[in-house]
């Protein structure tokens, strides 16, 4: 992993860094502090809570997880099942503390989902459920979902079923702490079983044709003296192997759903023959060429991101990933249920306290999964989830992007008229247009100064980890080497220009 924090002037620098981050909340109109009758209403609802009878609490459920998360969503177990396996995995159980059409219903509709702003976190819901009676802590009774799974020898989904349940956390474990466990050999039977099913969940999605776009990626964390800095690192294994259990019950979810002929899905199209055309030129252009003969998914798992012409192929290739929509139907089924990445229809369900629309599909599984009726709060919502998740989802990854670009500003503030290496991950040719000379920084180029009349193109640079717009003739994958002009933290504009 990779940090850069503030340079000198570190606290004039940070001032003019917190102005800046805490001006996105106000220019974005992000949500702010809870309504008090929200409050209230989650506050009665945790007081009121009734524990299902169903009682699994005795199952050694664990907890996996970034180090500093407090809203649990998931929890796991897995054992041997004969040749195969036998899968629990828990979800909080959030509609029982949400009333439908109640304050706190409403506010939760108004955000979305949670939003990691790098000042602070704004939580879909309040805390007193999202940290607390609602997340799945170790050592605390809940109420969740709780999806049985039997699987096969290859991991196939032979059965399951989901039901309310009353369960119990024994841990809650880190990423890192449990890769280290893995790697060194020590870790639990549970943690062993997760990274042998998920393997070969892996070898399953290759089979169906998903993709996966493992970005290395960055973060922007807060220091104890106030400073910010960026964090930057691959994806551990056992982020992907504990995501395949994720994405076996969000399949699960949809073909309960469509079996029902109710529900939403999470769904993307195929990539089209113009955007596959293109990005084969790029592969070739950047020496590792796609020819075809593989999926783009098996392809794209081949890159290594560590070796800058395949990094330059890998923020290519986001070119294939677009279209993503929330499709909801009731009584007929949508006439393109799948998402191509994943090689299958699939439903975001997992993460409740986080994301609005998984409370929804969670209640309409559990109904159909046991004969009952879907309660008719949850399908008279559906109409209206999927406007409400894409302008949250929207809002969201702009939020990320300008503030990712608000840091990287403060990050070079030091370094006008330094000369850098750096490595083109997008190029373009120069276009005969009116305007400026500009580069405005931004991951789509979508900065405040035009592309000028001379090209330019996103470059990436290694110390401080920085991607930015440069002016200039640049062809994608290359190494270059460019000068920083300007930096300006509350605009987020930082120009660079190739050096000759």
């Amino acid at each position: 992993m990779s940090y850069h924090r503030l340079g000198p002037n570190v606290h004039e620098h940070t001032n003019a860094l917190e102005e800046a981050l805490g001006a996105l909340r106000t220019e974005l109109e992000l949500p702010g502090s809870y309504p008090e009758d929200a409050v209230a209403d989650a506050k009665a609802a945790v007081e009121s809570l009734q524990l299902p009878d169903e009682d699994l609490t005795g199952v050694d459920f664990i907890t996996i997880d970034p180090a500093s998360s407090t809203d649990l969503d998931q929890a796991l177990f897995i054992e041997a099942d004969g040749d195969g396996y036998h899968v629990l995995y828990a979800i909080a159980d959030v509609p029982a503390f949400v009333n439908p059409g109640g304050p706190l219903d409403a506010e939760t509709r108004r955000r979305g989902q949670t939003f990691y702003a790098p000042d602070g976190r704004i939580p879909l819901h309040p805390e007193v459920i999202s940290e607390q009676a609602g997340s799945l802590l170790p050592g605390q009774d809940c109420s969740a979902f709780v999806w049985d799974f039997r699987l096969d020898s290859a991991a196939e989904v032979n059965s399951v079923t989901v039901k309310r349940a009353r369960m119990r956390s024994r841990a809650k474990l880190s990423y890192k702490g449990v890769q280290a466990e893995l790697d060194a050999g020590s870790a639990s039977p549970v943690l062993q079983l997760l990274k042998e099913v998920g393997l070969k969940r892996v070898e399953l999605e290759r089979a169906r044709g998903g993709a996966s776009l493992n970005m290395p990626e960055q973060e922007i964390v807060q220091l104890p003296d106030g400073g910010y800095r960026i964090a930057a690192a691959p994806q551990l294994p056992v982020e992907d192997w504990n995501a395949q259990i994720s994405l076996m019950t969000g399949m699960a979810a949809a073909q309960l759903m469509l079996a029902g002929k109710v529900g939403i899905l999470r769904t993307m199209p195929a990539p089209d023959e113009r955007s596959l055309n293109h990005f084969r030129l790029q592969t070739e252009v950047l020496g590792k060429p796609w020819d075809g003969e593989v999926s783009y998914g098996e392809y794209l798992r081949s890159l290594d991101p560590t070796e800058p012409r395949q990094l330059a192929i890998m923020h290519s290739a986001g070119m294939l990933f677009r279209g993503a929509a929330y499709t909801a139907f009731d009584g007929s089924l949508p006439e393109d249920a799948d998402q191509s990445a994943i090689g299958a229809a699939y439903a975001h369900t997992t993460a409740p306290l986080r994301r609005l629309v998984d409370r929804f599909v969670l209640v309409i599984c559990e109904a159909l999964s046991n004969g009952g009726h879907v309660p008719g709060w949850a399908r008279d919502a559906l109409p209206t989830l999927p406007e409400i998740m894409a302008g949250s989802d929207q809002l969201a990854s702009r939020m990320e992007r300008m503030a990712l670009d608000t840091v990287e500003a403060a990050l070079l503030v030091n370094h006008i008229g330094q000369e850098f290496e750096a490595i083109v991950i997008s190029g373009s040719k120069p276009q005969k247009e009116n305007g400026k000379n500009g580069n405005g920084n931004g991951r789509n180029g979508n900065g405040k100064n035009g592309n000028g009349n001379g090209g330019s193109g996103i470059i990436q640079i290694a110390d401080p980890a920085v991607t930015a717009r440069c002016a200039g003739e640049l062809e994608s994958g290359t190494k270059v080497r460019v000068r920083l002009v300007s930096s300006d933290i509350a605009t987020r504009e930082v120009h660079f220009e190739l050096v000759e």
